[in-house]
């Protein structure tokens, strides 16, 4: 009866939760450009491979399967993402890709030319991928997206930072997360050569990446890459979210599943 039906939540303001008791988890791509063509002029970047490392281990251990890359050039990136694009995603419950490379406003660098994110993400749109459609589709980009470093503010906790998104892809269930904001300089920690961005990420994810709701677990993020300071400059990152429902990434076991981890 009209009665017994549940409301929707947009009806009743409450938040559902996203289904992640498929088979498996889903894909999680990792790209990591840390040579580029001499014609470019950019910088190595040497701290790539211990973030490569770190985040591997931190998705095999939320159930991803990680399928990584080293040094691409522009087709073979766009190959990889496309043949992602066209995977059957059916018994996955999202789908990861991982950006670690030089950004210049809108685009990443692949080894020889920099790519149109917006081209990227509109492969994972509900039109180019029908097996997504209703699924976080997650995007984190280390990458450096400006020309002028943000200097350290000292004052009231309370001050406002005028931050903003340098684009935003069309589609629900996107999630966009970038290690600096339009305009910083992103850069790499030092002794242990990897980035405060991808550092703090996943030593929380270590910590409550299978108990925290995902969007709070990045704001916990933002909150302690903020708070670091590098001569007298600060790294604020930002994320965008397009998700409809709260993400959690509780352990496969919870739903009597079995996760196939890859190594």
């Amino acid at each position: 009866t009209m009665a017994s039906r549940k409301e929707s939540p947009a009806k009743t303001g409450l938040l559902g939760e996203y289904r992640m008791n498929n088979k498996q988890r889903g894909l999680a791509l990792i790209f990591n450009q840390n040579h580029f063509q001499q014609e470019l002029r950019l910088r190595e970047r040497d701290g790539n491979d211990a973030d490569k490392t770190n985040l591997t281990e931190r998705f095999q251990e939320l159930g991803f399967e990680v399928q990584s890359y080293d040094d691409l050039d522009e087709k073979n990136m766009m190959d990889s993402i496309q043949k992602a694009a066209k995977h059957d995603h059916k018994d996955a419950d999202c789908f990861v890709c991982v950006f670690l490379s030089h950004g210049d406003e809108d685009h990443i660098f692949a080894n020889d030319k920099k790519v149109d994110i917006n081209r990227i993400t509109d492969l994972f749109r509900g039109n180019e991928c029908e097996s997504l459609v209703g699924k976080p589709k997650i995007f984190i980009i280390q990458a450096s997206q400006g020309k002028i470093a943000e200097e350290a503010v000292t004052g009231m906790a309370g001050d406002d930072d005028e931050i903003t998104t340098y684009f935003i892809p069309a589609g629900a269930d996107f999630l966009i997360c970038c290690s600096v904001a339009e305009g910083d300089i992103s850069f790499l920690c030092h002794p242990v050569d990897c980035n405060f961005y991808i550092q703090d990420l996943c030593e929380t994810l270590k910590q409550q990446g299978s108990t925290l709701e995902f969007t709070k677990l990045l704001t916990l993020v933002n909150m302690k890459v903020s708070s670091r300071t590098q001569s007298s400059n600060k790294q604020m990152p930002c994320f965008t979210s397009m998700l409809t429902k709260k993400l959690y990434f509780r352990p496969k076991e919870e739903f009597g599943d079995v996760v196939k981890v890859c190594t």
